[in-house]
């Protein structure tokens, strides 16, 4: 589906064609057809439309008959059905200016570009290198958002793993951990995709921009710094998880191996009186008790000397 937005006393309205400083944004469903008309008709080369369909792809910038393809990374969350995968993934957002629009392609839906729509009636479409910086903006914000929201969770569900010590708890804390694994990764790509175009001037900023983007690269770098920290506490937390329930596990065999070593003893004795020999008392009523009467004397005397030990 395509979509032509313009700028209109600031007011953003959605036009049928594509007209001078007009903003062209993709979004699902993605056809070919569309691909090639675009191509065509704003001498899009095809594959920087389709570079978008590639979830993998890295967050780059080039340049091809002064049609200028900027892509970056934008966490989203994952609408898989297996429950073993991540909450949030990233998909890349194609960002290509042409001779006289900006387009903006997706391969998913998501709320970077949403933010941008709704905040489309502020912007100029003649200076188009803040736009670009804008939808950079607006990506960075996603990502602190989405950092925010799995911190949040987390801490929701390591209070509830201390107190069930259940498998589902940490189950969704491995999901996050691979979340933040693919928002961590995106977050290192976006920053060097912006310090390079900070280096190399690609967009031709001015001054104001050049700050603005300088900006952007600091708060990507939080962001980063944010992500890595929620990893190595999650990690850590992870391996107090499973140190808490090797102990658990170990404390739990020690009794039952104890409560063994008790029962054994009785059962020994049994054993022993129960044998087909002649033995004491046998033809008396003292067959019954005396053994438990010895069983008794023995387990009592090993008990006390167990309780004793642990004591010191």
């Amino acid at each position: 589906m395509i979509q032509y937005f313009k700028n209109l006393d600031s007011k953003t309205v959605e036009i049928d064609k594509p007209e001078v400083g007009a903003w062209v944004n993709v979004l699902p469903p993605l056809k070919q057809e569309e691909f090639t008309e675009l191509s065509e008709s704003l001498e899009i080369p095809l594959d920087f439309l389709k570079d978008s369909l590639d979830i993998d792809e890295r967050s780059r910038y080039e340049i091809d008959d002064n049609v200028k393809l900027i892509v970056i990374k934008t966490p989203t969350e994952n609408n898989s059905f297996n429950e073993s995968d991540a909450f949030y993934i990233t998909i890349p957002i194609c960002i290509i200016l042409t001779h006289n629009q900006i387009v903006t392609v997706n391969s998913f839906e998501n709320e970077a570009i949403k933010k941008f729509l709704n905040t489309f009636q502020n912007r100029h479409p003649d200076k188009r290198n803040m736009m670009v910086l804008k939808i950079f903006e607006k990506v960075t914000t996603n990502f602190q958002d989405y950092l925010k929201e799995i911190n949040l969770r987390r801490n929701t569900l390591e209070q509830k793993l201390y107190d069930a010590n259940r498998n589902e708890e940490l189950l969704q804390l491995m999901r996050i951990q691979k979340s933040l694994v693919y928002l961590s990764t995106a977050l290192r790509s976006n920053e060097l995709l912006m310090m390079k175009m900070a280096r190399t001037n690609f967009l031709q900023l001015n001054e104001e921009e050049k700050d603005f983007l300088d900006d952007l690269i600091v708060e990507t770098s939080q962001a980063l710094e944010t992500a890595n920290t929620y990893t190595n506490i999650l990690s850590s937390t992870l391996d107090a998880f499973a140190s808490i329930i090797s102990n658990n596990q170990n404390e739990v065999l020690k009794r039952l191996t104890t409560l063994t070593i008790f029962l054994s003893i009785p059962v020994l004795i049994a054993s022993i009186y129960g044998m087909n020999v002649p033995i004491p008392y046998k033809d008396t009523h003292l067959a019954f008790w005396l053994p438990v009467i010895i069983s008794l004397i023995i387990l009592i005397y090993v008990v006390a000397n167990y309780w004793k030990s642990k004591k010191k």
